[in-house]
């Protein structure tokens, strides 16, 4: 079992450079281009925007940004499971980026539910 980290802009950090290291493992194909394109692409997101999140300023600023977050959490799951789909020989490593990326969107959400109830009670 994997240590999680807890201080999630070090998670998704790591989480992204792990993504980076198995794309550079794959296969140079057509078919991979294109999907590793758009998974580096959505797994760095994650974290960039998480941190533009933090430095929010405001209250709907950040509530705004974390569901940002969260989609491109979502996102990145899409790809890994169209590489796992591609790429038989990796599905192991796949499947463990694709569970802290199931994960990492769980604690997105949660967070985008508690901000956005904050935001409505704010409001009322």
């Amino acid at each position: 079992m994997v240590k999680r980290e807890y201080d999630l802009e070090r998670r998704t950090l790591v989480f992204a450079k792990s993504v980076l290291r198995l794309c550079k493992k794959l296969p140079g194909d057509i078919i991979n281009r294109e999907i590793v394109s758009q998974l580096i692409r959505s797994s760095g997101s994650v974290g960039a925007n998480y941190r533009e999140a933090n430095d929010a300023l405001s209250k709907k600023d950040f509530n705004h940004r974390i569901k940002i977050t969260r989609k491109e959490a979502k996102e990145t799951e899409y790809w890994l499971e169209l590489l796992r789909e591609g790429n038989p020989g990796h599905v192991d490593e796949i499947n463990e980026l694709l569970s802290e990326s199931i994960e990492l969107k769980k604690i997105l959400s949660s967070i985008a539910d508690k901000a956005s109830r904050a935001l409505s009670v704010v409001g009322s």
